[in-house]
C-alpha cells in the first residue's frame, strides 16, 4: 500500500520508510530514521537520530523517539542509535533517548510491548518484548525489563535495575534495586517483595505445578530468608534435579544480583568494555 505524509509534516529526504507507512501532521523525521512497514506516527511525532523502527508501531502525539542521550558524559557526534522492533505502542509523550557511548551503545525496544502515556525510557535501556509501562513510568539509563513485566504508573526505577520476566512492580514505586522473575514488589519507598505474580502467571498459560514450585522458591528466599545455595538444593532433592525453566531463571536472576552491587545485578556492567561484536550481556557482567 502506498505511504502518506501530511503535507503539514518534515520528512528528511535521507530517511527511509517502507510501505502504507503513514506520518501525520506536525511531525519531524529525522535523515537516519528507518522506519518500517504499516507504522503509523498520529500528529506532532519526533524521530531523530539514528533511529530503526520495524514493522506495524504506532506512535500517539507527541512522542520524542531517539532524542539525545540525558547523560552528562555525552559529546555529540556519537554513532549511538535507537533500535525498536515490531508492533509495539507508543502512547501520547512517550520519549526514548538513544544509547550513550557505552554497553553497546544502543536502546533498546523489543516486539509487543505498551509504553503507555509520558513513560520514558533512558540511554542504553532494554525493553524485552510483551512489557507494559503504564503512565509516567520512568526508567533510569541501563535498566534492563525483561518480558511480559509490568510497571505500574509513575514508578522510577534506578539506572542499572533488571525488572525480571513477569514481575510486576506496583504504582508510585521507587525501585533501587532488581525485582526478580516473577515476583510482586510494592511499597512507595523501597519495594518490597510480597508474593509471586500469580495472576501474571496464570494469564501466560505456567501449569499450576510450576507456579507451586515457584511459590515454594518465594517463601522459602523472602519468609524464611535462606539463600540461593540452600534453595538450589532443596529443590534438586524435592524435584530430582529436574528444574522447571522459570525456578532456572529465578536463580539464575538471583546469582546474578548477589554478585552485583546495591540489589542490582547489573552494576557489574559499569566498567565492562563491549566486545568485538559491540555487546555486552548480563551472564559476562555478572
Amino acid at each position: 500500500m502506498t505511504t502518506t505524509i501530511s503535507p503539514l509534516a518534515y520528512v528528511d529526504p535521507n530517511a527511509e520508510l517502507g510501505n502504507d507507512v503513514e506520518i501525520g501532521p506536525f511531525c519531524f523525521v529525522g535523515p537516519e530514521a528507518r522506519i518500517g512497514d504499516g507504522c503509523r506516527l498520529d500528529s506532532h511525532v519526533t524521530v531523530v537520530g539514528k533511529t530503526t523502527i520495524g514493522a506495524n508501531n504506532r506512535f500517539w502525539p507527541n512522542c520524542v523517539i531517539g532524542g539525545e542521550p540525558q547523560d552528562k558524559s555525552y559529546t555529540g557526534g556519537d554513532e549511538t542509535s535507537v533500535l525498536i522492533g515490531n508492533n509495539n505502542q507508543f502512547r501520547e509523550g512517550v520519549t526514548i533517548n538513544r544509547g550513550a557511548m557505552k554497553e553497546d551503545g544502543c536502546t533498546r525496544i523489543g516486539n509487543g510491548n505498551l509504553l503507555m502515556s509520558n513513560s520514558h525510557v533512558a540511554h542504553n535501556c532494554h525493553v524485552f518484548d510483551n512489557v507494559i509501562l503504564v503512565n509516567g513510568v520512568l526508567l533510569g539509563g541501563h535498566v534492563h525489563v525483561h518480558d511480559r513485566a509490568i510497571v505500574s504508573g509513575n514508578s522510577v526505577v534506578h539506572h542499572f535495575s533488571t525488572i525480571g520476566t513477569l514481575a510486576f512492580v506496583s504504582g508510585g514505586c521507587r525501585v533501587p534495586h532488581d525485582i526478580l522473575p516473577y515476583m510482586l514488589a510494592a511499597g512507595s519507598d523501597n519495594p518490597t517483595i510480597k508474593t509471586i505474580n500469580i495472576v501474571g502467571m496464570r494469564r501466560n498459560g505456567i501449569p499450576d505445578q510450576t507456579i507451586s514450585v515457584v511459590k515454594q522458591a518465594f517463601r522459602l528466599l523472602y519468609r524464611e530468608h535462606k539463600t540461593a545455595e540452600f534453595i538450589r538444593q532443596h529443590f534438586h532433592e524435592t524435584l530430582n534435579g529436574i528444574f522447571p525453566i522459570e525456578l532456572v531463571r529465578l536463580l539464575d536472576a538471583l546469582d546474578a544480583q548477589r554478585k552485583g552491587r546495591f540489589g542490582r545485578a547489573r552494576e557489574a556492567a559499569r566498567n565492562v568494555k563491549p566486545d568485538a561484536s559491540g555487546q555486552t550481556s548480563e551472564k559476562d557482567a555478572a
